[in-house]
């Protein structure tokens, strides 16, 4: 019996990660639908590549900050308990790789490859194990003073904070570093950069949508803890970021299919413990906060963001943080055992930490080797200019 409860946690866990695995695709596709027609097969590389690195800084490095395990054992010894670590491993790397994968839409059309591996290598590396360690790894005594002093540890399920708000607070010293990409604000006005495919953001949405429950359910990490509740509270959380997302965007594709993500964001951290009604209410205030600090962000700051990624994982991450101290409580239908000041002040704690790391990472690469296209790299488009193929060659080589 203890066999099979072991193997049965391994293929959870491991389907899990599969699951995790393939919301990468969902980024790839989420990219490429929204970038202009001469930047889509960069997109692509770019988060293929980015999950490579990202494999070998977290096995090397990262993974052993955040969990004190290290892989230096005879294959033999890792495999002693049905191989459950290595695929623990494997689960929480596809984790730390949505970090770069958040910030890889920021700065899309515009940064350099190379430079942004490196950031990659640091982030997964270091910077985001830092961060994970001490609220998911029980290590630093961090999740200890939270119980002191608020009566309850943080508490981030699934990784609202921890995953999400980390990505979106890097990528915005990263996208204002970068600058905006030329021609998209000029001469006091904002010119529009339309999506280049909407069926392929879509795509990209949907992908995204149905890897969540291995995000969130999977987050688990024994099958004897899986929860019900958990699948039901993101559901209604994308439903409430769907619906709010369409209201406030006034019918618009982009931001109806950005909703549903928004809220599966901001449930993250609370999808164990809320009401489903609370969830509900998480997802939509998500939702709309998406809309409105992309317009904002966009047309009035003029900040070139391209897909959104701080107000979609950056603002509604560190709101999904919050809403787990209001929405968990029992007052409000929540299961309990959690801190609204444990919540609020380890939210901020996240955010203070992502934008140091990444205002240090891209800045120090900025005036190192540089982090931007040159002009003319530019305007040919990062397709040609970076892979030497473009995404739809206009005219095939034949013989």
């Amino acid at each position: 019996m203890q066999a099979l409860q072991q193997s049965s946690d391994v293929l959870f866990l491991l389907l899990g990660a599969i699951l995790v695995l393939f919301m990468h695709a969902g980024f790839a596709f989420l990219e490429l639908g929204t970038v202009r027609k001469k930047n889509q097969v960069n997109a692509l590389v770019k988060i293929l590549v980015d999950f490579a690195v990202a494999t070998l800084a977290y096995f090397f490095v990262g993974y052993g900050i955040a969990y004190g395990v290290h892989f230096w054992l005879p294959a033999a010894q890792l495999n002693l308990d049905e191989g459950f670590q290595l695929v623990r491993f494997f689960f929480l790397l596809t984790f730390a790789a949505a970090v770069p994968a958040i910030v890889s839409g920021g700065i899309a059309e515009r940064a350099r490859f190379y430079p942004q591996l490196m950031a990659t290598a640091a982030i997964v590396g270091v910077v985001y194990p830092l961060f994970e360690g001490a609220m998911w790894g029980n290590r630093f005594g961090v999740q200890a003073w939270f119980e002191q002093v608020f009566g309850a540890p943080f508490h981030d399920f699934a990784g609202s904070v921890v995953v999400h708000a980390m990505g979106g607070w890097i990528a915005l010293p990263a996208v204002l570093l970068l600058g905006a990409r030329r021609g998209r604000y000029k001469d006091g006005r904002v010119n529009p950069h339309p999506p280049s495919s909407i069926p392929f953001l879509a795509l990209g949405s949907w992908i995204l949508i149905v890897g969540w429950f291995g995000f969130n359910v999977m987050s688990a990490q024994n099958i004897s803890k899986i929860s019900g509740l958990v699948a039901i509270n993101s559901l209604m959380a994308l439903v409430g970021g769907t619906l709010a997302a369409l209201v406030a965007g006034r019918n618009d594709p982009g931001f109806v299919h950005n909703g549903p993500l928004a809220g599966l964001v901001a449930v993250c951290a609370g999808s164990d413990i809320m009401h489903p009604l609370g969830a509900l209410v998480t997802g939509a205030v998500a939702g709309g906060l998406f809309v409105w600090m992309f317009t904002l962000t966009q047309n009035r700051l003029r900040m070139d963001d391209v897909l959104g990624v701080w107000p979609l994982h950056g603002l509604c991450g560190a709101w999904g943080g919050i809403a787990a101290g209001i929405f968990g409580q029992t007052a409000f239908g929540g299961m309990g055992g959690v801190s609204f000041w444990s919540q609020v002040v380890g939210t901020l704690a996240g955010v203070a930490w992502a934008l140091l790391c990444g205002l240090v990472v891209y800045g120090l690469l900025k005036v190192t080797i540089g982090i931007r296209l040159d002009a003319e790299a530019e305007f040919q488009g990062a397709d040609l200019a970076i892979h030497k193929i473009s995404s739809t060659p206009e005219r095939e080589v034949s013989w």
